[in-house]
């Protein structure tokens, strides 16, 4: 239940930010750059303070080679978004819809909300597996449901301008605004399915957890490397890639923050 309501307050976010397509037709590329930079500043400090540092102290505490346990899990995460990268048919969002996965014929609209339940998985995936976390962790149970509290906080608050960064290009290529919001907001809806899913799963599967945690944490980078700061650095002016790493800065020490206060 803790994990449904973090993840339907990730999506919640979203879906303010994908409602900014009513208020604003145009987004500045710079601004734009800022956005997908701080979404990856968060997703970065999130993948190592809120993930790899308590999948190492679990792994400890269940006698592993800790170290073994985060690399294995951190590595099946990247395959496993590498192989649906190449598999799923999908379209990157944002100003270059880059078609990627198995070729279709299925309509542009539908791959890119393809493209944003890939994207998405991750950051639900890590905040239900926090959540189911929490049992396991020696110590002040209180600090561990603030820490996945912590979590799902930044997860939502990057999850903000992501929804604007899906909606609003869509409505500058000439869809409506009532449309593009639908589209901005559904970038958000499988945060709670994967949510669940992954506490559901620690819960029972408690050896896993370790690994779990580490596979959100790899997923998430390779998203991040993959998607998010590359179409950040598509700059259409001089000063577009220094947005992108402010916003990088920026969301990196504010989900700090937040782990650190909180946890």
């Amino acid at each position: 239940m803790q994990a449904l309501i973090g993840t339907l307050f990730t999506w919640g976010l979203t879906a303010l930010g994908a409602s900014l397509v009513f208020f604003f037709k145009n987004i500045q590329r710079d601004i734009f750059n800022l956005m997908l930079g701080f979404a990856s500043g968060v997703m970065i400090a999130a993948s190592f303070w809120s993930l790899l540092a308590p999948a190492i102290e679990m792994a400890d505490e269940q006698g592993a080679i800790s170290w073994l346990v985060v690399a294995i899990g951190f590595a099946l995460g990247g395959i496993f978004l590498f192989i649906a990268d190449k598999t799923v048919p999908h379209m990157h969002f944002g100003f270059n819809h880059d078609k990627e996965g198995l070729p279709t014929k299925l309509k542009r609209n539908i791959l890119l909300v393809f493209s944003i339940t890939l994207h998405n998985i991750p950051e639900g995936l890590a905040v239900g597996v926090a959540f189911g976390a929490i049992q396991y962790i020696s110590g002040d149970p209180l600090a561990a449901t603030l820490s996945a509290i912590g979590l799902a906080i930044g997860i939502g608050i990057q999850n903000f301008p992501e929804g604007a960064a899906v909606s609003i290009p869509l409505r500058q290529e000439g869809m409506s605004r009532r449309k593009a919001f639908m589209y901005g907001q559904a970038s958000g809806l499988v945060e709670p399915i994967a949510g669940v899913f992954g506490a559901i799963l620690v819960t029972y599967v408690s050896v896993i957890l370790p690994y779990a945690l580490a596979f959100a944490a790899g997923a998430m980078i390779y998203v991040v490397v993959e998607e998010l700061i590359p179409e950040a650095q598509q700059k259409q002016t001089p000063k577009g890639a220094h947005y992108a790493v402010l916003g990088v800065m920026v969301g990196f020490i504010i989900m700090m923050m937040l782990d650190v206060a909180l946890g």
